[in-house]
């Protein structure tokens, strides 16, 4: 898991790359499975508990970096394990957080395609990333075709 913020590009100076003006998203991936997202108010241990107690199964192991909303997650039932990117760390082993990374990426390279977003639109969007990086391996003409013929307009 790990969290993420979206918004213009870096603003030189500003601590936190001006995270601020920024929007927070939180992200979930099991290991080569399906990625969930969801924005976030902020990204405290408060914000982001509720959202990794509904999702994931206590006593499931859990890769985060080093953001300190995360240090109380053993006490909560996870088994917790932890990459520092503050000091040059990105995999220790399988301990790493290379797969959300890796959907950032992806979702942050698609959404530049719009140019910015309106704040109504960018959970839309936001949310089509997360159905489009699910079924990567799929061909989404007939995913979509499906659930259209599922679901007529009329």
């Amino acid at each position: 898991m790990d969290e993420s913020y979206f918004g213009a590009k870096r603003i030189r100076g500003k601590r936190g790359r001006g995270a601020d003006v920024k929007t927070p998203v939180f992200g979930l991936l099991k290991r080569d499975g399906k990625v969930y997202v969801e924005i976030v108010k902020n990204c405290t241990i408060e914000q982001l508990m509720s959202i990794i107690q509904g999702k994931i199964l206590e006593g499931s192991t859990i890769n985060t970096d080093g953001w300190k909303a995360y240090d109380g997650l053993i006490l909560n039932g996870y088994t917790y394990h932890r990459v520092f990117h503050s000091k040059n760390e990105f995999a220790r082993g399988k301990k790493h957080v290379n797969g959300i990374e890796s959907f950032w990426f992806f979702c942050k390279r698609r959404l530049a395609k719009f140019n910015g977003l309106t704040d109504e639109k960018f959970i839309l969007h936001l949310k089509e990333s997360e159905f489009r990086f699910n079924n990567r391996k799929e061909n989404l003409y007939k995913i979509l075709l499906e659930i259209i013929r599922k679901n007529p307009l009329n």
